[in-house]
């Protein structure tokens, strides 16, 4: 405002100025100078005159703050108002409260008691409970067996009902075929024992028979061994006679062979040599030789070896 007071005092002055500069037109021309400072002032005064207008729109803006502030004091005061009322309002229950308190602290005292014991209650319930929760769980684990068990036996229930139904159906045709199979069983007992006494009969008819042929194949097999022994005992003892009476024929032609290259001279000359009849010397030149001996034992194992393999069979048959 006083920028304002001392502008609008330059503004009179240079109107003044101007008015004084309009006069002395008739008077010579002013100075240089003068002219200068009336440009600087009006450029001031275009200035002054933008900053009033702007300062003017504040101060408008101001004075409506202004105005809504004001509005808004009142709206406060009376808040105020309505909260001394409250405050009073509080205070009354904020002693009531108090006295509430008191009760209520006189009643907390009775109820933290009743609460320990409350508490004890309490955790030896939990104790219960989290016994009682392990049982649960177990017995729960139970039914589940339980009723897996119950599902598998009754799947078995079911598939032995089926089969006892079928068993049953089976039962029925096997006691219809029982009773026609013990109609046919009587019939054929009665055929049947009628045929066993005619077969007993006939049966210890052959029997008595076969009986007395027995008796006649055992008398001709016991011929028959005797037989056979005696047969084996003769073949060995014939062909023992045979063997000898060969050895005998070839020593004989062996002798008659060594007698023809020998002269009966030289022969008594020999026995005479030797203080010994002819025929001892016949003997002496008789002599068997040692192959023919082995081959003669040897003929005579293999005939005993025969004889135990006919009296093993006839032992084994």
């Amino acid at each position: 405002q006083q920028e304002k007071e001392d502008l609008q005092a330059k503004l009179k002055l240079g109107e003044h100025l101007s008015q004084t500069a309009g006069k002395s037109e008739a008077t010579p021309a002013p100075s240089k100078s003068v002219d200068l400072e009336m440009k600087q002032l009006q450029c001031k005064l275009k200035n002054l005159n933008n900053e009033i207008s702007k300062q003017s729109t504040t101060i408008k803006s101001l004075k409506n703050e202004v105005q809504e502030k004001e509005e808004r004091i009142r709206e406060l005061q009376a808040k105020i108002s309505r909260l001394e009322r409250d405050l009073n309002m509080k205070r009354h229950l904020i002693e009531d409260l108090r006295s509430r308190l008191k009760r209520n602290q006189e009643n907390e005292k009775t109820c933290n008691e009743t609460l320990e014991t409350l508490e004890r209650k309490v955790k030896a319930l939990a104790e219960d409970c989290s016994n009682k929760k392990t049982s649960i769980d177990s017995l729960k684990q139970r039914l589940n067996v339980a009723t897996e068990e119950k599902s598998q036996y009754e799947q078995m229930y079911h598939k032995a009902k089926d089969e006892l139904e079928k068993k049953d159906l089976k039962l029925s045709s096997l006691e219809s075929k029982m009773i026609e199979t013990e109609c046919a069983m009587t019939e054929l007992e009665t055929a049947a024992s009628q045929q066993l006494h005619g077969l007993a009969k006939q049966s210890e008819q052959a029997l008595e028979t076969v009986q007395k042929k027995l008796l006649l194949t055992n008398d001709k097999v016991e011929e028959f061994m005797t037989f056979v022994k005696a047969l084996t005992r003769e073949l060995q003892h014939s062909v023992q006679e045979l063997r000898t009476k060969i050895k005998q024929a070839k020593k004989m032609g062996e002798v008659r062979a060594c007698k023809k290259g020998l002269s009966q001279e030289s022969v008594q000359l020999a026995a005479s040599i030797l203080n010994v009849s002819t025929m001892d010397l016949e003997e002496i030149l008789e002599v068997e030789d040692d192959e023919e001996t082995a081959k003669t034992k040897m003929e005579i194992e293999k005939d005993k070896e025969w004889l135990q393999y006919i009296q093993k069979l006839l032992e084994a048959q």
